[in-house]
């Protein structure tokens, strides 16, 4: 996680700030604000104001919801704070710049990374943005999120992506977070080679965004574990060689009897529970992967017992995004076209009914929903 150690919206350069501000008094705006764990409301809030000379304000035209604000909403993350607004995806209008901010103008039509980077801190001079010392993943966790009518984007130059004229912004709110999450930390971090069989647990959109970026490297069988029917039959139309129901099948025996007992080459968790980390770990072959996407809020059971002498290897990450550029062009030729995901779609205010939706996923049929302004 980044190193922030203040829940309010407060400058995150080192210095202190020379720069004036307006006092943003009467300027109000509407936005998802969490309230606790389960509780949430869309209510008035204050629209943000430029606090740095690298800061950016958006005006949100679309967004999303991720499956990591469902964690914040069950308070698998309690250092997200009371009076937080959500989110960390979407695209917008850049409504106002900092006096510091080169690469982007007002009136500027960008994608939104879900990763702040400095651009200049240790960590990012490794490519690792999502340890960023100033930034990392703080959008709609440390600092007011996406879930809103306008957001304060830090370190803009580096956070930010222009969007070319007539490009389906739909498509590109998948480069927020999901498609660069699914690719880094499950398909990249799991070493996904030619021919190889790999196991993707979880079949919402992160894993699916890891089924439609495997591809990538040509696997020879790609086989997705869910308890959702409907989001297995939307796997098997996005590359799935197998589905497995582990509702209804016992996952492992399956596997075993489709790898003749070897265990799979990739094994990626896609959920964060306890149970599907296990599984992972029940389904890997002797020399194999086992990255993790999911976002745990509780401990899970390491099998060192039967893993010791098989030469595992197992990866945790946060999006980096340093694949976002290179998953652009991806998204911009059509080589892969994460649209397909989008099944629910609403207008901005009515996001309380977007969450019921996606916290109801197998009910409604849902993978990714979209907000617009």
């Amino acid at each position: 996680m980044a190193n922030i150690v203040s829940d309010k919206e407060v400058p995150v350069v080192s210095k202190p700030s020379t720069m004036k501000v307006s006092s943003g008094k009467g300027d109000m705006m509407n936005a998802l604000v969490y309230h606790g764990a389960g509780k949430k409301a869309w209510e008035q809030t204050a629209k943000p104001v430029l606090l740095e000379p690298t800061d950016a304000v958006v005006r949100i035209l679309k967004t999303t919801i991720c499956g990591t604000d469902l964690h914040i909403m069950k308070g698998d993350l309690p250092e997200v704070k009371e009076g937080r607004i959500l989110g960390h995806e979407g695209v917008g209008i850049i409504e106002e710049v900092g006096s510091s901010v080169s690469n982007f103008k007002k009136g500027d039509h960008v994608i939104i990374s879900c990763v702040t980077s400095c651009g200049k801190c240790d960590f990012c001079k490794k490519g690792m943005y999502s340890h960023c010392e100033k930034g990392g993943w703080i959008l709609g966790y440390m600092i007011n999120g996406t879930q809103a009518e306008y957001v304060r984007i830090p370190y803009a130059d580096n956070s930010l992506y222009a969007i070319p004229a007539g490009s389906d912004e739909e498509a590109l709110v998948m480069l927020s977070d999901i498609l660069p999450t699914g690719f880094e930390c499950g398909v990249l971090n799991g070493q996904v080679k030619p021919g190889d069989t790999i196991a993707i647990v979880g079949a919402g959109p992160v894993g699916m965004a890891a089924l439609l970026t495997s591809q990538f490297y040509t696997p020879a069988e790609i086989i997705v574990i869910d308890q959702d029917d409907n989001r297995l039959k939307v796997a098997k139309t996005f590359g799935a060689t197998h589905i497995i129901n582990s509702a209804s099948e016992n996952a492992v025996e399956k596997i075993m009897g489709l790898t003749n007992g070897r265990g799979v080459d990739t094994a990626i968790e896609a959920v964060g529970v306890a149970a599907t980390f296990e599984l992972c770990e029940a389904i890997i072959g002797a020399g194999g992967h086992i990255a993790n996407i999911g976002v745990h809020g509780k401990p899970v059971t390491l099998h060192l017992e039967t893993l010791w002498s098989r030469n595992i290897s197992i990866t945790t990450r946060l999006v980096d995004t340093v694949t976002t550029p290179m998953l652009f062009k991806t998204v911009q030729s059509k080589k892969i076209e994460p649209k397909k995901l989008i099944t629910h779609r609403f207008k901005l205010d009515q996001m309380i009914e977007a969450y019921d939706t996606f916290e109801h996923a197998a009910k409604e049929k849902a993978l990714k929903v979209i907000l617009e302004n």
